[in-house]
């Protein structure tokens, strides 16, 4: 080993310490633990309870109507002029089998009756109206 002289500078190391991108990535790895959870969400809906089996609603599209009446299509917030408007068209999009529809057990009657309304206007006959099974604690 050759010894450097007063004059010589100390070679560049071209290394990267991965030692701190572990520990970043250790620390996004936690974050996203946390907070994946908390991300899954939809819209906020009490469902009425009947005697009723579970539906899987991967294969239609979910129409929700909140306590307060506003109403999402998936999760697209829509108001009642834009879903009469846009209901047809999003329900072709889908490509899915059927509709189910979410109501709030507070919303009024007349609000639920008019969003059916409209979904059967726009010609979807398989429509299913979707209540949280009886023996399910809240």
């Amino acid at each position: 080993m050759r010894r450097r002289g007063r004059g010589e500078r100390t070679p560049l190391q071209a290394e990267i310490n991965v030692v701190s991108l572990i520990d970043v990535m250790m620390l996004l790895m936690i974050i996203f633990m946390i907070t994946a959870p908390m991300m899954q969400g939809g819209v906020d809906v009490e469902l009425p309870r009947a005697a009723a089996r579970p539906l899987n609603s991967d294969r239609a599209l979910v129409v929700s109507v909140t306590r307060d009446g506003r109403i999402f299509a998936d999760d697209v917030q829509l108001s009642l002029s834009e879903f009469r408007g846009t209901f047809r068209t999003l329900a072709e999009q889908s490509g899915r089998s059927g509709v189910y529809l979410r109501a709030d057990q507070g919303v009024p009657y007349g609000r639920v009756v008019e969003v059916l309304a409209i979904m059967r206007g726009a010609g979807v006959g398989n429509i299913g109206l979707v209540a949280e099974p009886e023996d399910v604690p809240r």
